[in-house]
């Protein structure tokens, strides 16, 4: 009972001091707004990077060319010519490698792109029929590349999304022709939208027969009588089978590359679950950053109650006294108080739930922001607790004050 007749206490005088309560919960309200808005960032970013690798596939390994160090230098993928044609069939051997379900190399350099009076300097990657299996495409209008294509080397092209938007404005591209390199080639399909990071994903990409980009496009190296492929994407059969893959063809490429024991290989293998990994690390640690930066502003607006509830304190120090005159106990003050800071807190704390809610939706609607801002349960539940705890912590202080007051010092105040 007291505790229900204390918070209407609470709420008459919040409501006889409006500016003032206003005032008081403007740092809880920020404070709230912040922890929710930055942790819903953080957390809908690492949703957009998950989806966008999970998009690829997760049983998905990718072989790249050169070694992880030449000289004592770093040397990325594609420093050294050393995966071949060869490899690749190497791999499409099904006795050798029963836990790889597709093998799709790929030759890409950059290409100058020409449609009428616009052109663009993109990647261009030659490619196997079931590139689009492996790598997760798919064609928004036309067709991928089919087999007959790829073994005859015919001119045609599939283009990314972007690409196609770029060059061909809001025309249809498909069965329309361009020019790769001064060389004539037929546009048979485009992709959907993949997204991605950097410059070089399918987006920006055209596609091409494998063959045709390695000889008459770009004029591949060779390296022991086999022509170069700057990538060789593996699709394994199962998610669970990935490290025993990764393995076998490690074994299978140290081999046909006749590397000794004590040498290191001279290829890169990227396995894309352990990408998907490190990526759902490194957003946890992102979204707990920036709930931390959140919790400051927290506890700014639990200062600012403690500031304002000693005010009060001094503001109805009468008060205080008629009522320790006329029996009023120690805990009956301290609990009076204290429900008034946290009632000021509750009430900031759910204002600040709506203005986050209103800035997602807000962030929601600029095209520049690629990704929602995601504000769970949990966090409000945090958010909203530890505003109360603000109040408690911040409201005792000021509520002890009030106690330790002298009933007879306290009615001679005015």
């Amino acid at each position: 009972m007291k505790v229900i007749k204390y918070l209407q206490v609470a709420l008459e005088s919040i409501v006889t001091h409006k500016l003032r309560a206003i005032l008081t919960m403007l740092g809880i309200i920020i404070g709230v707004a912040a922890v929710l808005t930055t942790m819903g960032i953080g957390r809908g970013a690492a949703a957009n990077i998950t989806a966008r690798i999970q998009s690829q596939g997760t049983n998905l390994l990718t072989i790249n060319p050169g070694a992880s160090n030449t000289g004592g230098l770093s040397g990325g993928s594609g420093s050294a010519r050393t995966l071949t044609m060869g490899d690749v069939k190497a791999l499409l051997d099904t006795d050798l490698h029963p836990t790889l379900a597709l093998v799709a190399p790929e030759y890409g350099a950059n290409a100058r792109l020409v449609y009428g009076n616009t052109n663009s300097q993109e990647q261009v990657t030659g490619i196997t029929a079931n590139y689009a299996q492996v790598r997760n495409l798919e064609v928004t209008s036309g067709r991928f590349l089919n087999e007959d294509e790829i073994n005859q080397q015919s001119q045609v092209v599939v283009l990314g999304s972007e690409l196609a938007g770029d060059l061909f404005a809001a025309e249809n591209p498909v069965g329309l022709s361009m020019r790769i390199n001064a060389q004539p080639f037929q546009v048979v399909g485009v992709l959907k939208e993949t997204g991605g990071f950097g410059r070089n994903t399918p987006d920006n990409q055209a596609f091409v027969p494998i063959g045709l980009a390695q000889s008459l496009l770009f004029n591949a190296p060779r390296y022991r009588g086999e022509y170069t492929v700057t990538g060789i994407n593996i699709q394994v059969g199962r998610a669970d089978q990935v490290d025993t893959a990764q393995r076998q063809i490690e074994t299978t490429l140290r081999l046909r590359h006749n590397l000794k024991a004590d040498e290191e290989n001279d290829f890169r293998i990227f396995n894309q679950a352990s990408l998907l990994e490190t990526a759902s690390d490194i957003a946890q640690t992102l979204t707990i950053f920036l709930g931390a930066i959140g919790a400051i502003s927290l506890l700014v607006g639990g200062i600012g109650i403690m500031n304002i509830m000693l005010v009060s304190v001094t503001e109805r120090t009468r008060e205080i006294g008629l009522r320790k005159a006329i029996g009023a106990h120690d805990s009956d003050i301290l609990l009076q108080f204290l429900i008034e800071a946290l009632v000021l807190c509750f009430l900031g704390g759910l204002i600040g739930v709506g203005l986050a809610y209103g800035l997602a939706a807000l962030l929601g609607r600029i095209p520049a922001f690629t990704f929602s801002v995601v504000i769970q349960p949990d966090s409000l539940a945090l958010a909203l607790g530890f505003s109360l705890l603000a109040g408690l912590i911040f409201g005792i202080y000021p509520a002890l004050r009030a106690t330790q007051l002298d009933p007879i010092e306290a009615l001679r105040s005015e």
